[in-house]
């Protein structure tokens, strides 16, 4: 885990250029760093990291909670760049120890991107191409708040039909439905990615009903569950819809994942 004192660091270059070699130890920071046209210095990335298609390619280091020191010294980076989001904290430790140079991003909620992404771009010494892509997704989330498709409808999101987990507050999925007009009705869980049970999503009969991909059929899994849910407004009304995981990772594709919202919740009407 990361400690407060880390957030308090100076906002400065961590590298005397833009880094030659780069590692990411999270899907989220390599697409970030691929959108900000960084991708051809991207030199090892951990085995969740399949977006774009280019970054599946490159060398595996291991996985987010788990990388392997050895891999990522064999790949002689210029800077390790991490997250707190599922990086363990004494990784970033032993690579400093090691004298290899470390980025940590810190931002987990929506609105904390654009940010997040200048941030990195001044570590990077790369600031204008990611200052360009912190900029259009600025606008791009102005845009949506302006747009409310969600006017206090009751919205959940699936991640996984059974055990039934959903998304709660403190993710970028549920800035997402607040964003636009919606009320997450598992914000309330105090827990990120809560399991729910199917007794209280029939009491709270959302409106809207979200299921996101996996790495299964996800029509196919939630069959069994929206049998159990027929007496649901958002089951009766059609309101069910299966949407792509671009608000599963806090990075670019978040904007496609609220613009394929949009455009189902349109549809529907």
């Amino acid at each position: 885990m990361f400690l407060l004192s880390d957030l308090l660091v100076p906002l400065r270059p961590v590298c005397a250029g833009v880094p030659d070699r780069i590692v990411s130890l999270a899907p989220s920071i390599t697409e970030i760093l691929f959108a900000a046209g960084l991708g051809d210095r991207v030199v090892g990335v951990t085995t969740f990291c399949d977006h774009p298609e280019e970054a599946r390619r490159r060398p595996k280091i291991g996985g987010m909670a788990n990388p392997s020191l050895e891999a990522v010294v064999r790949l002689r980076p210029d800077i390790v760049v991490m997250t707190t989001d599922g990086n363990p904290r004494e990784f970033k430790d032993r690579l400093q120890k090691l004298g290899i140079e470390t980025y940590v991003f810190r931002e987990r909620r929506l609105g904390e991107l654009p940010e997040g992404i200048r941030k990195m771009g001044i570590a990077l010494n790369a600031e204008k191409d990611f200052n360009a892509l912190a900029t259009r997704i600025e606008k791009a989330l102005l845009r949506f708040e302006k747009e409310k498709v969600l006017h206090g409808e009751k919205v959940v999101f699936i991640i996984w039909p059974d055990p039934l987990i959903v998304a709660g507050a403190g993710t970028a999925i549920s800035d997402a439905i607040g964003l636009l007009g919606g009320i997450n009705i598992a914000d309330t869980s105090g827990v990120r990615y809560p399991k729910y049970s199917i007794e209280e999503l029939i009491r709270q009969s959302p409106d809207v009903i979200f299921i996101g991909k996996g790495h299964k059929d996800m029509k196919v899994l939630s069959e069994r569950l929206l049998r159990r849910l027929r007496s649901v407004r958002a089951v009766k009304e059609e309101r069910v819809f299966y949407v792509g995981d671009g608000l599963y990772r806090l990075g670019p594709r978040v904007i496609e994942g609220i613009e394929e919202m949009i455009r189902l919740l349109r549809q529907s009407k």
